[in-house]
């Protein structure tokens, strides 16, 4: 049995970390990252049945990841939603086009969620004989020019359901880009969407679920985002300890946090607080870093001016409202 804990950590060590900064400042990943992370597995973890893969185990190597480098780490993350959807889907001939490209990596993927999610939602779909046609726009997509498939997430005009459907990450009749300068793991190639009249054959739908539905999915999801603000946390520490500062106190509040995500998920606490604890966490941690390392912090290109931004990062990305109000309330605290 793969110790894709263990394995997590050689990869953040060895290659993700000594290069982060270069990563950030040259705002482009290296695409021997997501080689080595395809060679060893890392791109099947979502698919149904993996060994060894349990929940503390997945979020466990995505937290490691984060701390490696967080451009890297963020644009692989999105890829597990395509694997998951797809393995549940009932389009078997989807299926059989590409999930096993999935699982191994030599197809990348996407998604296009963040469109569906609002209500009103900025992505619209309308039936058609053959199919679907989208209008709007999905405000954050990442991968642009680096993945070859997306999962792209519409609302159905008529009966509010939501339509997922798999279409090539490439520019499209129907479909331009608009590339968002960020100010964190710019080289995730983050983009904004913008559909008109995009046609999408029905053999391309890889499912439509009730708004309940994907109501429901999105508590995983939003879990799963909490280990960007859990792996930057774990590297500030490291760097912590590395200048010969106590972190102990750190390292017992991520504990906590981690603790109260869990919770969250099992719904024996609100996600959306638990969210705000991480990212807090993050924040501070990063802070604690500046401060140790003094005023070279201030110098562009240093792995705790990075840190400090990647932490501003997660303080919105893939945020929802309540999540926004229960951070603002934290920091409006005494």
């Amino acid at each position: 049995m793969s110790n894709w804990t263990e394995m997590a950590r050689e990869i953040a060590e060895n290659v993700l970390f000594p290069v982060a900064d270069s990563v950030d400042a040259d705002g482009e990943i290296p695409d021997s990252h997501f080689e080595t992370l395809a060679a060893d597995g890392f791109y099947g973890l979502a698919a149904p049945g993996e060994e060894g893969v349990t929940p503390s185990v997945l979020v466990d190597v995505m937290e490691t990841l984060c701390g490696g480098c967080l451009a890297t780490a963020f644009t692989w993350m999105q890829h597990h939603g395509v694997v998951a959807g797809l393995a549940g889907s009932p389009n078997t001939t989807l299926q059989d086009r590409y999930l096993d490209g999935l699982v191994d990596g030599t197809v990348r993927a996407g998604v296009a969620l963040a469109g569906a999610i609002p209500v009103p939602p900025t992505l619209w779909a309308r039936s058609v004989d053959d199919g679907y046609v989208l209008d709007g726009v999905s405000p954050f997509v990442t991968g642009w020019g680096i993945v070859d498939l997306l999962q792209v997430s519409a609302r159905d005009e008529f009966d509010d359901s939501i339509v997922h459907v798999i279409i090539p990450a490439q520019p499209l009749r129907g479909l331009t880009a608009e590339e968002l300068p960020l100010i964190a793991a710019r080289g995730s190639n983050t983009v904004r969407l913008k559909f008109d009249g995009l046609a999408v054959p029905r053999d391309l739908v890889s499912a439509v679920v009730s708004p309940e539905d994907f109501a429901k999915s999105q508590l995983f999801g939003s879990w799963i985002n909490g280990c960007m603000a859990m792996g930057i946390t774990r590297r500030a520490i490291s760097e912590l300890h590395a200048l010969g500062v106590d972190a102990d106190p750190f390292e017992e509040q991520a504990a906590r946090a981690r603790l109260d995500l869990n919770a969250a998920l099992e719904g024996r606490a609100e996600i959306a607080e638990a969210r705000a604890r991480a990212s807090e966490l993050a924040i501070r941690t990063a802070t604690a870093l500046v401060t140790a390392k003094g005023s070279s912090a201030l110098l562009a290109g240093n792995t705790a001016e990075r840190l400090m931004r990647e932490a501003t990062f997660t303080l919105v990305a893939a945020g929802r409202p309540a999540i926004k109000s229960a951070l603002l309330d934290r920091l409006g605290r005494d």
